[in-house]
Formats: structure tokens, sequence, C-alpha cells
């Protein structure tokens, strides 16, 4: 635990954390779960891919196009699920939605497999800190016709290159979103989030939403009222895990295309709720 200095920011009046322990509740069960075990593509019960962008560009000015099922981006192997990055231009003719673009990764989804409203969400994993990188594990509404960001998001973790070993915790609704640079954030020194396997933690309740690192609590919101603008956290959301390319976030320093390929490695997810 001493290796993670929290509350290193609380951005946009995010409830300050205190650094108390977050972990499975006591009477939860877990409920899904990946442990990548085996060797090969993501288990195709589980995980799809979100290539809707490819031909016309991703969100944010990323860079990167989002590939299918390519051992090349996703694939388990050694019980660990690789999301991997490279710099390459591919053939038209064998991958009728590329963009042409000049990076290819991987954007895995429980979208269509599994969703979930509340619960306590655990993700083991190791993070890429080359310039230019964007690792996320996050959530969105599962819901036809998601409207951003109206029906909410849920950051677990997002990390980017160019501040190595920060991590940032946040979420987005319509009142509260980066575009209007009012978004629910915390923020955190995580050192080694590149070099060894750290735990990013969601616990989501009617009333609260806290995540944290490590078994440390590093962001807290409570419900502030009933309106869906500030809290459209009651329907159900499912899980992405995903490496971007640039963006405006992401690529602030530029991209140094000599590091690539990018890594992120996840040892397992695990979803647990309340016993019924």
């Amino acid at each position: 635990m001493s290796l993670l200095a929290f509350a290193l920011l609380q951005a946009a009046s995010a409830q300050p954390a205190a650094a108390t322990p977050i972990g499975v509740p006591a009477g939860y069960r877990l409920v899904w779960s990946d442990e990548f075990e085996g060797r090969g593509l993501p288990n195709r019960a589980k995980w799809s891919y979100d290539t809707a962008f490819n031909k016309r560009g991703w969100h944010n000015e990323e860079k990167q196009y989002y590939s299918g099922a390519r051992a090349k981006n996703a694939r388990v192997r050694g019980g660990r699920l690789i999301i991997e990055a490279h710099k390459e231009r591919l053939d038209p003719k064998r991958f009728a939605d590329w963009g042409g673009q000049d990076y290819t990764s991987s954007r895995l989804v429980t979208r269509g497999k599994a969703s979930w409203s509340y619960g306590y969400f655990e993700t083991r994993a190791k993070l890429p800190c080359e310039r230019g990188s964007w690792p996320a594990i996050w959530t969105l509404a599962d819901r036809q016709n998601m409207k951003w960001p109206d029906d909410g998001e849920i950051d677990i973790m997002e990390h980017v290159g160019h501040n190595p070993n920060v991590v940032h915790q946040t979420i987005h609704t319509k009142a509260f979103n980066h575009i209007q640079k009012t978004q629910k954030e915390a923020i955190a020194k995580v050192p080694g989030a590149c070099e060894r396997f750290h735990l990013y933690q969601l616990h989501w309740t009617p009333e609260r939403i806290r995540m944290g690192i490590d078994g440390r609590t590093v962001f807290n919101y409570d419900k502030p009222s009933g309106r869906p603008e500030e809290w459209p956290f009651d329907g159900p959301q499912y899980l992405l895990l995903n490496i971007a390319v640039g963006g405006m976030w992401g690529g602030m320093k530029g991209i140094d295309d000599k590091s690539l390929p990018w890594r992120m490695e996840v040892d397992y997810v695990r979803v647990y709720q309340a016993a019924k």
C-alpha cells in the first residue's frame, strides 16, 4: 500500500476521499470474471470488439485503428490479457473499415455479453507509460442509442504516457464532463504503474460511487440529487478495456513512434454484486 501516494489532486470539486480501505464488500458474491486462462484470442463469450468509428475516425482526435479479432492487438497468453498498440498501416483489401490510420490497437467491450447495475469491480493491470499512449479501464451505459455524456461514464483507470505513473479516476455526466471542464475527478500518483501490476477498483451503489487503487479509496462521489444530469448511474453499464493512441489528451506532447509497440497487461477482471 505504501507505493501509492493518494489524493494528489481532487479536480472539479470531487468529494475528497479519505485514504480508507476499499475491497470486496461483505455480503457480495462473484457474478462475472475473466482470469484469462488458456492461449489465443480473448474469450468471445465474454468480450467483443468496438470497431464502429474506424472508417470515420475515433473520438478525441485519437489516431488508432481498433482491430477486430486479431491476436497482434489482443491476445491471452501466460494467464494474462495483452492489449498491444502497433505503428503500422493496413491493407484496405484485407481491412475494409481501415480509415488510413498509422496505428492499430484494440478496444475490448462486454457490451452485448454482460452489463451490470451496481457492484464492485476489480481489475489487476500493468500499464504502458510511453509518450502518446492512453490506456483505460472504464464503463459506459448499456442502452440503445446511448448518448454521451448524458447516460454516464465511469473511468476506473486512465493514464497518459506523457505524465507517467499518474492515474485518473473520473465520472462524466451531462452536468459534469470534460467538455465543460466540470468532470468529477481524482488523481493519484502510482509509482511503478508501468512496471508492476496494481489493483483498480470501483464500488458503485445506488447512493455512491467510490474508486480506489491497491485497496485504498481515491475517489468518492455521493449521489447529489435525483437529477439525471448529475446522476445517470441507475442503469446497467458495460466494461471497456483499451489503449488509445494520441488524441487531444494522450497526444498533447506528441507520440513517440520509436517506443511502439505498447502493451497493457491485465491479470484479471472481476465483478461482484450483493447477494440476493
